[in-house]
């Protein structure tokens, strides 16, 4: 059951952006200052993913890791109400993932996944963060 009315539980979930995030704004700087040229959100590619670099045949999602459930994150919790709702919502979310992920590498993509907790050591270390897509 959950906690919260469903209106006040609507505009809760309607201040969620799924589009120019915060993680995704930093990957993005990091990305330009480092030299690289690229297109986001691509409606063409599965998954629309958040960074293409066409130059590189690479793409780049930038996962949150409650919403995409990184394994072994202490950020991928499971909610304590409303628990079946969110079991299948985030079920959905990994299977849909999966698919995108890997109709992309059977077109010849290649796909990096950043998650929102690894996003810190890139800060620290932007080399790091162009390590892992050319690894």
């Amino acid at each position: 059951m959950d906690t919260v009315d469903p209106k006040k539980r609507s505009e809760i979930m309607s201040h969620i952006r799924g589009k120019n995030t915060k993680p995704e704004l930093l990957i993005r700087s990091l990305l330009h200052r480092s030299g690289f040229r690229f297109r986001i959100h691509r409606r063409d590619l599965p998954g629309n993913p958040d960074i293409v670099l066409p130059k590189y045949k690479t793409v780049i999602f930038v996962h949150g890791c409650f919403w995409h459930q990184h394994p072994g994150c202490k950020q991928a919790h499971q909610p304590k109400s409303n628990t079946e709702y969110w079991r299948l919502k985030l079920e959905r979310n990994i299977c849909r993932d999966e698919r995108n992920v890997l109709f992309l590498k059977e077109k010849g993509w290649k796909v990096v996944i950043i998650w929102e907790c690894e996003i810190s050591s890139f800060l620290e270390n932007p080399s790091t963060l162009t390590q892992r897509i050319f690894e």
